[in-house]
Formats: structure tokens, sequence, C-alpha cells
């Protein structure tokens, strides 16, 4: 990698974001966390909703001309039902019993903003939940994984226990698409894998 290397930023204050990240051999030059209203709109659905919140973020940071950000966000819905981010143990075990022995959807929307120049993608995952047993979602809230993950869950953390299948992409589940992060950074010119600028 080169000097004349565009400054990447990730508009994200998540630690597994920044982990997908350093698979691809990057290390961001700087990382925020944007701070923008996260409510869902009246009837909005998850996909839209979850689109709009990942350009929403990528609009909010300050960046230079030539600075790539990245922002992304993951939304569990339950047909046209937002399961966001509990705000309560009592929320997120309401969360686990909707979803125990149903199949879910897990969006997750990535922005990758350099100036003016917007491009985005959503990834959408299905994921079943195996039908849990209120041992099992009382251990499960005691380990606190479930504070600040959409839907009350996080698959790498000991939920993965609750996951026997999903179709699509294990990293857009996590919270940041590997495959589709690197090819979107690589439309907006970010060297990767020892490309020159």
């Amino acid at each position: 990698m080169t000097d004349t290397s565009p400054r990447l930023i990730l508009g994200s204050g998540s630690p597994r974001r920044l982990e997908l990240l350093r698979q691809l051999g990057l290390s961001p030059d700087d990382v925020r966390s944007p701070d923008i209203d996260e409510t869902p709109r009246k009837g909005e659905l998850p996909r839209p909703y979850c689109i709009r919140m990942a350009r929403e973020k990528a609009e909010a940071l300050n960046a230079g001309p030539d600075d790539i950000v990245v922002c992304a966000d993951t939304t569990v819905a339950l047909g046209r039902r937002i399961l966001g981010k509990p705000a309560t143990a009592g929320e997120a075990a309401a969360f686990l019993y909707a979803l125990s022995g149903r199949r879910h959807r897990v969006v997750t929307a990535i922005a990758v903003k350099r100036g003016d120049r917007m491009w985005e993608r959503a990834v959408v995952t299905t994921v079943r939940m195996k039908r849990l047993s209120d041992l099992e979602v009382n251990g499960y809230l005691a380990t606190n994984d479930w504070r600040g993950k959409a839907g009350g869950y996080a698959i790498q953390g000991p939920a993965g226990a609750f996951i026997p299948w999903i179709q699509g992409s294990f990293s857009a589940v996590m919270g940041l698409p590997v495959a589709e992060t690197a090819s979107l950074l690589q439309a907006a010119g970010y060297p990767l894998f020892g490309e020159t600028p």
C-alpha cells in the first residue's frame, strides 16, 4: 500500500465490524461512530430501513473529499417486523421467544462514500433458530451478550449454539458482509490485495 491511498474511515463503534475489515487486511485510518436517529419510520419495512440507516450513517460523518467512509447497519427482520437492539433483558427475552423455532432474515446494508458518491449494497441472510427452552433463554440473557445486538443475539457469541442453519453470508449476520464490502471498496477506488491506487 502506498502513501497515495485515500484515508479509510470506519463509521462504526462495533468491534465486530473492525475485526471483519481486518479479515481483508485493512486497518482503518480512523474509527468513528456516527450519531443518528435510528427510529424506524411508520410502516417502514426492514430492508429499506436498513439501507436508509447505512446511508444516513455515511452522510453523518465529516470526511475529506478523497476519504473513503464505510458504514453498515444490521437489522433482524421477523416478517415485516424490525427487531432492533433491545433496551432491556425483558425485551431481549421477548425477541428470543419470538425467534425461537422460526426462520428470520438478517439484513445488513453497507454504504461506502467517497466525496459526493455513494456505493450501496444490502445483503439478506436467512437464519433458523432452534426452539429455545426457558433455561436456554435465561442462561443466554445472563451472559449479557444480547446487549447492543439487533434481535437480541449475536451469531458469533454464545447464541451461535441456537443457530443450526443459515442461508447466506455469515459475516453479514455478524455485521459486515466481507465479500460485498471488498467489492464496494474496490468500486470506490480503495486498493485491496496489494493493488496500487
